[in-house]
């Protein structure tokens, strides 16, 4: 037999080793039970892989990026043989792996019940106990049809193979745009075949090797997300490289569902989306009201603090605006539809900045005037389809915290650097602090992006220098630019570590192009201005959502929609208590007194599920000596506290923008 030289790189460090010929990629990692696949000239490799005469091989750790989809993809394919062996009939679609887990589409009479989800797991428990092996086998299109011929969205598939569109739906993950292969799921002891599926692989080597798993939902799912395809039923679930993870995740879960802006929402009494209304379209109570107002207040007040100069614009316009901006051809199908009257088309707006430059235009300007900062809380509506709208995050109509800055090109450097120090330090008021930025490019390959590559090198290399100053983490996001220019966005870490996109600053020269924009420069030349799109919200509703759940529904003092309830021990105290809140409501405070019936326990009940940071105890001995007793969210108690002092530790937590 002859020989083979093979280099195992591993991260810096490279080893050659020399072995025979035939020798499979688990061979050269024997014993090493973390290692689930091999990486050989930039393409994953199962462990059965051979590798050959001067190739490299990278280990695949089962705990980094393509470990964990390995994993999830195996346990997917598990999930889809136990549906098969409950529900016989059951047709396959696909079954990707996703962020922290996986699915499975299948098309089936009847939706899928909770009881039906823990029969399919105890069903893959003992598939994944089984120890079957993952065999890759490669076959013909003609052999593959015969083979799945009782699999109509399989056949599909085999049709799609090569065809890039099917990337965006999944349909990559089963055929890929090389060989096609089928996986057999194979006995442990007889090597006979109990199952087998269209994929691409790789594969974990046995299911065995799937260490943690559990099932989550079911829900209904269009064939390749097209609402003209039949509905399947998806089922997901979720796959971990050990107990002690997944019992983690689902734990985080549990907190995650705790904090959900929705749920949260309902029980504070801060907003509601009316089924009268329709998805995604909400309105605030007048506690969420309040939040709102001071989320917006202090915006206002630090733009002012930093040049702003504020506008209006309405909340429709003839089509033909967005035909100058490039956004009707660019991003028509996020557009409601048009509206016709006058024999012409409308559109609700769904973006402020066409607009904004109309303001620009309206009339001559000179470099004196630059930058020009416009500001506007402008509200928009954007055509979200039903399956992904999401209460405040993901909604039909709300209104962004738009900034456009037009600017000179001399200019550009110093004002990217102000915007993203300013838009950074105004997150942090508001409580959030761990942050990374993210530059999104252009994809060169794609045709939807305006300009010329010189343009969008300078627009790129600006960001990329603003962003180098901050001194955090920037990490790229290639082809995710607008079409008119690249962008930074502020990524945003909340209190249980999920990862939110807040602030956006995109550099654009090409609508002021489209739009004709100039100005008159110091030698009496007219020239073109750099126009930089801001949002620092990314949307009021978005933000107070990110922040609802952030802080679990408790409020800094600043923030809270109620920020001290008086709660008398007798009714005799009622009207000591509303002297003092009338007291705080001078000072500017928001303050409420509880005067129910409910004995005082109910009341300090009541005031910690509304989550009020300051509950405003009197008593007789209070009353007697002119002072209050302070209970805290957390339930600690202070007694006896002079009036005034209780004003000013209230204020104070209000000024300071602090949690107590």
């Amino acid at each position: 037999m002859s020989d083979a030289r093979v280099t195992i790189q591993r991260d810096s460090e490279r080893e050659e080793r020399v072995v025979t010929t035939g020798t499979t990629a688990a061979a050269l990692f024997e014993g090493e039970r973390s290692v689930v696949a091999v990486r050989v000239g930039g393409a994953l490799k199962d462990l059965a892989y051979q590798p050959g005469d001067g190739e490299e091989v990278e280990p695949v750790e089962i705990t980094s990026e393509d470990g964990l989809n390995i994993l999830r993809h195996s346990t997917a394919h598990v999930l889809a043989q136990a549906v098969q062996e409950l529900f016989p009939e059951a047709k396959l679609g696909i079954g990707p792996p996703v962020k922290d887990g996986f699915y499975y589409d299948f098309d089936v009479a009847e939706p899928f019940t909770p009881d039906d989800l823990k029969r399919i797991e105890k069903k893959m428990q003992q598939i994944q106990k089984q120890g079957q092996r993952f065999s890759r086998r490669v076959t013909t299109d003609e052999d593959a049809r015969e083979e799945l011929a009782d699999e109509p969205y399989k056949l599909e598939l085999i049709g799609l193979k090569g065809n890039a569109a099917s990337a965006a739906d999944g349909a990559s993950a089963e055929v890929g745009s090389g060989e096609l292969t089928l996986y057999d799921n194979l006995d442990a002891k007889s090597g006979e075949l109990c199952w087998k599926d269209l994929c691409r692989g790789p594969h974990l080597p046995s299911t065995r090797l799937i260490p943690a798993f559990k099932l989550m939902r079911s829900a209904a799912a269009y064939w390749r997300g097209s609402e003209k395809n039949p509905q399947l039923q998806r089922i997901y679930g979720t796959a971990w490289p050990t107990k002690d993870e997944l019992k983690q995740y689902l734990e985080f879960l549990a907190e995650a569902e705790k904090r959900d802006h929705r749920k949260l929402g309902t029980e504070l009494d801060l907003f509601s989306i009316p089924e009268e209304l329709g998805s995604g379209l909400a309105v605030f109570h007048p506690k969420g009201g309040v939040v709102r107002k001071v989320m917006e207040d202090y915006s206002r007040k630090r733009h002012e603090e930093s040049g702003y100069e504020f506008v209006n614009t309405p909340h429709i316009t003839k089509e033909r605006l967005f035909e100058i901006s490039g956004h009707l051809p660019h991003y028509e199908d996020g557009m409601f539809p048009p509206l016709e009257f006058d024999e012409q088309n409308y559109r609700l707006k769904a973006m402020n900045c066409p607009m904004h430059n109309l303001i620009f235009r309206a009339r001559g300007r000179s470099y004196r005037e630059l930058p020009l900062r416009l500001f506007e809380f402008g509200t928009v509506y954007r055509y979200e389809k039903s399956g992904v709208v999401h209460g405040l995050t993901r909604a039909r109509g709300f209104t962004q915290d738009d900034s456009h800055i037009y600017c000179t090109k001399e200019q550009m450097p110093d004002e990217l650097d102000n915007l993203l120090t300013f838009v950074l330090n105004l997150l942090r008021d508001y409580g959030l602090s761990d942050f990374y930025l993210e530059l999104s490019t252009r994809d060169p390959e794609s045709d939807k992006f305006l300009g010329t590559d010189e343009e969008w090198e300078e627009a790129t290399e600006a960001l990329r220098q603003a962003a180098g100053k901050q001194g955090l983490d920037l990490v790229m996001d290639p082809g995710g630019a607008a079409f008119y220019g690249p962008k930074i966005s502020v990524q945003a870490r909340d209190a249980i570590g999920r990862t939110w996109q807040m602030s956006t600053i995109q550099v654009d020269f090409q609508q002021p192009q489209r739009f004709g924009l100039e100005y008159t420069a110091a030698d009496g030349s007219r020239r073109q201005p750099v126009m930089i799109h801001r949002a620092l919200f990314g949307s009021i509703e978005r933000f107070f959502a990110v922040l609802l759940e952030h802080y679990a529904g408790a409020f800094p003092a600043w923030l809270a929609p109620v920020q001290a309830v008086g709660i008398p021990i007798g009714d005799d105290h009622v009207p000591y208590l509303a002297q003092f809140a009338a007291a705080a409501k001078a000072e500017g405070l928001r303050m409420e007194v509880d005067s129910s019936s409910d004995r005082m326990q109910k009341k300090i009940r009541n005031a910690q599920k509304s989550k009020v940071p300051f509950m405003v105890i009197a008593g007789d001995e209070d009353v007697a000596a002119g002072a209050v007793s302070f209970r805290y969210r957390d339930g600690s108690q202070k007694n006896g506290i002079p009036q005034d002092e209780a004003l000013r530790e209230i204020a104070d937590a209000v000024e300071r923008r602090v949690q107590v």
